[in-house]
């Protein structure tokens, strides 16, 4: 049955008039009863959020309802989208697109999954450099599960103040329980480092321990995510608490090629210059390649040119590798 503070969320949603906060609370008593072993209540329950969706769309009114915003102690803790992007948006490799891929097919079917006695990726810590589709990859995940994006800023929870951090923690923990969604730890290096490290302080070696505590313990409907630029700093502890490691590389020639493809498509349909500029590229990022191409356009919109040229773009890449590198 529903907690008490599931209870509560409940009876504030109802006021509200936030039929997707109500309706994920649902969802949650839906899937501990599955895990409780009373499939067939939470069938029942799923079942009734179905209808309610879909007696919502057939009505008229707007198939997503306006995110609550963080508030209170929460405000300046996390900020909050509700993203867009969809999984064709994104340029990958074949092989972490089909990473990607099972998370929201898992995602899609929990209560089938649980009913084996199973649960879905909900924890996944993403690695890589930067500008490789990381963060870009959270959007993603919410727009296709049709969720909230919630970024946690850790630069506004770190303090220099004896259990404080832990609280706030504490405060986006609760949050992930009562409010379904995306949840992006980004730079999760800043809390994660291993404990021991020569510049290691106390505050920082209690707060990772917190974080270790919390998504032990967590049993949301949440999907939880972990990005960083560098692994190696991570505490080896931290890996074996996420349901799965993804990896993230610098575009292949193959990859950057289709990135020049899309990103150019409004100005160049066909072009016999590809593999060149995916040449050029290399050792550059996604994003950075996107800014070059980006930065290409606008030169040719601002000098009133018919046609981009090869070497507009070529000069744009180097320009941006120059950037990327000082």
């Amino acid at each position: 049955m529903a907690s008490a503070e599931q209870l509560k969320a409940l009876l504030k949603a109802y006021a509200e008039g936030n039929q997707n906060h109500f309706l994920a609370i649902i969802e949650q008593v839906a899937a501990h009863e599955a895990r409780a072993g009373h499939a067939k209540f939470s069938q029942e329950l799923e079942q009734l959020i179905s209808l309610t969706k879909r007696r919502t769309q057939t009505i008229g009114e707007p198939k997503t309802v306006p995110i609550a915003q963080p508030k209170g102690e929460l405000v300046g803790l996390l900020s909050v989208t509700y993203p867009k992007q969809r999984l064709s948006d994104m340029v990958l490799p074949p092989a972490l697109r089909r990473r990607l891929l099972r998370i929201i097919q898992e995602q899609r079917h929990t209560s089938q999954i649980r009913n084996y006695g199973l649960s879905p990726r909900r924890k996944v810590l993403f690695v890589g450099p930067p500008g490789t589709g990381k963060t870009f990859s959270a959007a993603v995940l919410a727009g296709e599960l049709s969720l909230p994006l919630f970024v946690v800023r850790l630069e506004r929870m770190i303090t220099k103040f004896m259990g404080e951090t832990a609280a706030k923690l504490r405060l986006v923990f609760d949050n992930i329980a009562t409010v379904r969604g995306v949840y992006l730890f980004d730079e999760f290096d800043s809390i994660g480092s291993q404990r021991g490290l020569r510049n290691d302080v106390g505050e920082i070696r209690r707060v990772l321990n917190s974080f270790l505590q919390f998504i032990e313990a967590d049993d949301s409907q949440s999907l939880i995510l972990a990005a960083t630029n560098h692994p190696d700093l991570l505490d080896h502890a931290l890996f074996r608490r996420f349901d799965d490691v993804i990896e993230y590389q610098l575009p292949t020639q193959e990859t950057a090629t289709e990135v020049f493809k899309n990103r150019l498509a409004s100005v160049k349909k066909t072009w016999k210059g590809w593999t060149r500029l995916a040449r050029e590229s290399e050792g550059m990022s996604y994003a950075d390649i996107t800014r070059a191409c980006d930065d290409a356009i606008k030169f040719m919109v601002i000098n009133q040119k018919e046609s981009l040229s090869e070497g507009d773009v070529l000069e744009a890449l180097h320009e941006r590798k120059g950037i990327s590198r000082s």
